[in-house]
């Protein structure tokens, strides 16, 4: 895994986030790793409703369940893997191996793991409204690695 992916922010800043001014504004839907930045970027600037939008309807949360699981979040750093993926019956599936770390009120977490990814293809999508490529499922867990040690990993399964 390499830290091409770390959150545009910590690029930045040099790995350190100005508390005063937030990361510019992100929304790119265009590729796996797009999404995931963009989703990260969201739940930097406390975009809660943004962040929940990267979402398909088949992996959303409720809304207020969701934005209370990073009310307390100060600050977020993300690693992306290599995405793999797959095309069936229309649609492609992505798989995105991910290392998040979350800095909340009462301390630092990281997370590793995988994102699933899908995209209807868009000549197919005949009535509104049009869904771009969204998070079709999420396997991340609590690790004991610090963020640069850790590395996400997806399984060799079916596709989702």
């Amino acid at each position: 895994m390499t830290g091409r992916g770390v959150l545009a922010l910590v690029l930045a800043t040099g790995g350190v986030a100005a508390a005063a001014e937030p990361p510019a504004y992100r929304d790119d839907r265009s590729t796996p790793d797009a999404v995931l930045e963009s989703l990260y970027n969201a739940i930097e600037r406390q975009e809660y409703l943004r962040a929940w939008s990267y979402f398909r309807e088949e992996a959303a949360r409720p809304f207020d369940a969701f934005a209370a699981g990073y009310a307390d979040t100060r600050h977020v750093r993300l690693k992306l893997g290599t995405a793999t993926g797959e095309g069936a019956a229309g649609s492609t599936y992505y798989r995105l191996p991910a290392v998040v770390e979350a800095e909340t009120a009462s301390g630092t977490r990281v997370f590793a793991g995988c994102y699933e990814l899908r995209l209807v293809q868009p000549a197919s999508q005949g009535e509104p409204p049009f869904r771009p490529m969204g998070i079709s499922g999420a396997r991340l867990a609590a690790v004991d690695e610090s963020f640069d040690a850790a590395t996400g990993r997806c399984d060799t399964g079916a596709t989702p």
